[in-house]
């Protein structure tokens, strides 16, 4: 089956999520590979969806960052256990614009942005104080007026190649029905549980 939109499907979804899961229905790991071959996966929240893919936003010095420069095939997994439902997609991840990063930093808590200029994610923190001494330094640095974007921050899209959808079912035979790119259209098919 061609021509169906899994996009519209998982913003229905999510949109289900958002009024029965308890805590950020946005909630998807990442899994990205490193240089050495190896597996890494992580939690991040979902802060934009269209047509185009699912984005995330990060600091590009972060590991999976570092990941996705060196291979930029990721796959997602959203998972809702109030609904018994998850999405996985698989794709390949592409900074957004930096408009796009900007109106979403442009968005956050103030806290929130003064804690990307002070967070060195991924990297080794010698102890709480220090992490709390930046906070205090980039906290005075932008007193007075907004937070601009720090060059390190930005966001990803993950676009989607294969996405699908699962729902738990009587005896284990859940209903599982994915979606392939074809081109420009999505062709559908359902797997066994």
């Amino acid at each position: 089956m061609t021509g169906l939109d899994p996009i519209a499907r998982l913003e229905a979804w999510l949109a289900d999520a958002a009024r029965t899961e308890p805590n950020d229905p946005g909630a998807m790991s990442v899994a990205t590979v490193g240089a050495d071959g190896r597996p890494s996966l992580r939690m991040v929240l979902l802060r934009g969806i269209d047509a185009r893919g699912l984005v995330f936003y990060t600091n590009l010095a972060s590991r999976k960052a570092a990941e996705i420069a060196h291979n930029s095939a990721v796959a997602l997994c959203l998972h809702w256990k109030s609904l018994e439902r998850q999405v996985r997609v698989e794709g390949h991840a592409e900074l957004v614009s930096a408009a796009e990063a900007d109106a979403y930093f442009a968005s956050r808590e103030r806290d929130s942005q003064i804690g990307a200029w002070a967070s060195k994610q991924s990297q080794v923190l010698e102890g709480r104080f220090k992490l709390e001494r930046r906070v205090i330094k980039y906290a005075t640095a932008f007193a007075i007026g907004p937070v601009p974007r720090p060059e390190f921050w930005s966001g990803y899209r993950t676009v989607p190649e294969r996405i699908e959808f699962w729902e738990k079912r009587p005896f284990r035979l859940h209903d599982r029905t994915c979606y392939e790119r074809d081109g420009a259209l999505w062709r559908s098919f359902k797997l066994y549980p």
